[in-house]
């Protein structure tokens, strides 16, 4: 029997904008230059990072929340409104076990 008052992790700390990500157990974030890309390895293998990805989870260093996070993304590149793809980035990642 589930309980109706369970929360479900996964989706908790995404939406919550006081949660500090950090990278999970495993999980190393680099610059290739082989590949002019920043990469996460982990035990499986590794994810080449779009740009707006990996500007994102180098922030995650489970220091910053993520309304810190996108407070300084959007003055480090002049934009506004970045709240919502931030956050699922992050949701996805934590869902995919990148974050915790």
């Amino acid at each position: 029997m589930v309980d109706v008052n369970e929360r479900d992790d996964e989706q908790i700390g995404a939406k919550d904008n006081n949660w500090q990500p950090q990278l999970a157990g495993g999980m190393r974030l680099q610059f290739e230059q082989a590949q002019d890309a920043w990469v996460l390895l982990y035990p499986e293998g590794m994810v080449q990072l779009n740009t707006s990805a990996a500007e994102i989870l180098r922030r995650c260093d489970g220091s910053k929340t993520i309304t810190a996070i996108v407070t300084e993304l959007q003055a480090l590149f002049n934009v506004s409104g970045i709240e919502p793809e931030v956050q699922q980035l992050a949701q996805e990642a934590k869902r995919r076990g990148w974050l915790i």
